[in-house]
This record gives C-alpha cells, structure tokens and sequence, in this order.
C-alpha cells in the first residue's frame, strides 16, 4: 500500500518528536549519560586503597554509563589535602581515606562543593599465625564466638613502650624487640589513623591538648620503633605480603586489603590455609578507629561522581569484589563464602578520633 507524501511527514515529524523526547529524558538522568556520549575525564587523587576498585572493569563501566572517564592517581590521603604540589595541579576532586581530611582540605584552601562518605573501612592489624599463637598464650589475643580474633591493642603498646622481646609475648618464632608498623602518619592516612588511635590508647579518652602534651612522647615512641615507614597503605600491605613473618611480623592495615587479595584469587587463599601455619591473619584492635572515605568534590563535573559511587551496585561491588563497607560501615552483599568467616558482621567497639588540630600536632611531632 502507497504512503501519501502527509502520512510520510507526519510519521518523520513523529520520529524526530520521540527522539527529542528521549534525548531529553536522557539529558535528565545521570546515569545514562553515556549513552549520549557527553563524556568527561575527571582528575583527581585517590588513596592507594582504592586503586584496584577504580580499576574493576564493572566499576569503569558503571562510572562511564555516567558520562565520566578517570584520571585518577595515587597519593597519601594527608598529602593530597595539604602538599602544594598535588594542589597545585587543580585535582576536580580527591578522595583521601579519613573524613578528618575534608576539615584539612578547607585549612588548605581547597574549594569543596561536596563531600559526602563512599566507602568505610576498620583500620585492622596484619599478622600471621605463629604471631597469633604466642600472642593467644599471653592474653594479647581473644577470639569472640564467632572466631572473629581481637587484639588488645593498648597491651601491646605498652609491651612496645617497655622494650619487651617478642619472646615475652610468646613468640618464639621471632627474635629482637616487638613492633608493629604503619605507613608514615604525615603521608598516609592509615598511619595518621593509626597515630590517632595510639594516642587515644595512651590517654584512655579522646585526646586533647592536654593530653598530646602529657603522652606525646610515648606516641612519638611508639612511631620511631617502627623505623622505616612506608608512604602508602597499599605499599605497606605488599611489602607484608612479600617478606613474610620474618619481615614484616605486624602492620597496620584497612580491613579491606586482605578480603581484597582474597578475592582476587581464592583457590590461592585455599592453598595457602592447606599448606603453611606461616599463613596471613588478621586482628581487630578492641577499640578500634573506622576509616571513612570522603569523595571531595571541587568541579562540578565530579558531583555526577559522587552519585555514581553511592548507587547500590557500586556499593555492592565495592564489598563483594573489594571489601569496603558501606557509608555507615554496613555490609552490602555477601563474601562469607570466600573469606570463610574472617570478617565481623558488625565492628562494636569504636573510638572517635581526635580533632584535626590535635591531630596535625600529633604528626607533627611524630614527624619531628
């Protein structure tokens, strides 16, 4: 049958009339702006901790379905908020590990719009079973009922503090005095974590001034037993991995890294556990400090970022793939079967840390 030259008109003016109306309602969510190919690449810094998840191919996926493409690079969480020389470069956003990092941020004159927590993670010890053992015989290690292993931390210390051998923690494996190392608290965030959390211990409370003067030096202590320090988190948590007991017997860590790692390749977690007692452990500090992750945004254009990083499926990605908790340091989705009950459903037992002016004496000091 014929089509008149009005019924062919009116069917393109129909055509062009839907097209419109859809590029419209595409326009209008954020999301699908892929789609219409309004594609922005967005540089900023990221903490180390977080490399592999901006790199998981569904991760890059859903962030460009928003209409964004990554330059994201990686430096210490204190660094990209206070160095001149990352500042300097005009990042459209950061997205350091510590929400106390948002306050230096603005001390520094960096222009936030937004700023809203993506991703939680417990600041955990690293160690390995003989580790674990000794400290079990000597009371520094409890299991709860279920088989969660909880260190206490503020023991340990003062073991640090007294000069005691690891032969007087138990652990007959290791010779010398005992340690644990954190990355570099004026560089790293899980170090500035870390220094926050020790000095909290050291003071019994949340510390103020008063109480950075009275147990500063114990602090600083603490931080100059542990020689060399490491300027990134993930650094660090290779470096344990690759010299072993013998090495590098306790660090501190994010929760995250090692269900990461496990994750990644589980039939050589399986090996690991079926063949050496010498096999990574992980200690929850009782108390410990939650380590928020903050997506600062400082060009508008990163705020489509913020949306993509808190839609439920990059949240359940981030803990089935990754092991990030969630803003409030829920668990969204399920890895029990992977990491055969390491984690705690809940982390109980959590201090605030110390406010940024005390905190920034405390680095600098330790840095001193």
């Amino acid at each position: 049958m014929a089509i008149s030259r009005r019924a062919f008109g009116l069917g393109l003016l129909g055509l062009g009339v839907a097209g419109t109306g859809a590029y419209l309602a595409l326009r209008d969510r954020p999301e699908l702006q892929g789609l219409l190919g309004n594609r922005s690449e967005l540089f900023g810094f990221i903490g180390g901790e977080k490399e592999a998840f901006l790199a998981d191919p569904d991760v890059a996926r859903m962030v460009g379905s928003y209409g964004l493409a990554l330059d994201a690079r990686v430096a210490g969480s204190v660094e990209m908020v206070r160095e001149p020389a990352l500042l300097s470069q005009n990042p459209q956003f950061l997205w350091p590990s510590s929400s106390i990092m948002v306050d230096m941020a603005r001390r520094n004159g960096v222009r936030i719009r937004r700023d809203d927590v993506v991703l939680n993670s417990p600041i955990v010890v690293y160690t390995w079973g003989p580790v674990v053992a000794g400290l079990i015989k000597t009371g520094l290690v409890t299991s709860t009922m279920d088989g969660i292993q909880q260190l206490d931390l503020k023991a340990l210390l003062d073991a640090i503090l007294d000069g005691a051998d690891w032969s007087a923690l138990g652990v007959d494996a290791l010779y010398g005095r005992s340690r644990i190392v954190s990355t570099d608290p004026g560089r790293s965030n899980s170090g500035f974590m870390f220094a926050g959390l020790v000095l909290s211990l050291l003071a019994g409370d949340v510390p103020n001034a008063t109480a950075l003067a009275e147990f500063g030096d114990q602090a600083q202590a603490i931080f100059r037993n542990m020689g060399l320090k490491s300027s990134s988190s993930g650094k660090l948590f290779e470096q344990y991995l690759a010299g072993g007991l013998g090495a590098a017997p306790m660090i501190v860590g994010y929760e995250n890294q090692l269900v990461e790692w496990i994750l990644a390749d589980p039939q050589r977690w399986a090996r690991i556990q079926a063949s050496t007692s010498a096999r990574p452990a992980v200690l929850y500090p009782r108390p410990t400090v939650f380590s928020a992750h903050p997506l600062i945004t400082i060009d508008p254009a990163a705020d489509r970022l913020l949306e993509a990083l808190t839609t439920p499926k990059l949240q359940e990605l981030a803990w089935t793939r990754h092991g990030f908790r969630g803003p409030l340091g829920t668990i969204t989705g399920n890895v029990e079967t992977a990491v055969g009950g390491l984690l705690p459903a809940e982390i109980a037992s959590v201090l605030p840390m110390p406010a940024a002016d005390v905190m920034l004496s405390l680095v600098d000091r330790i840095g001193a």
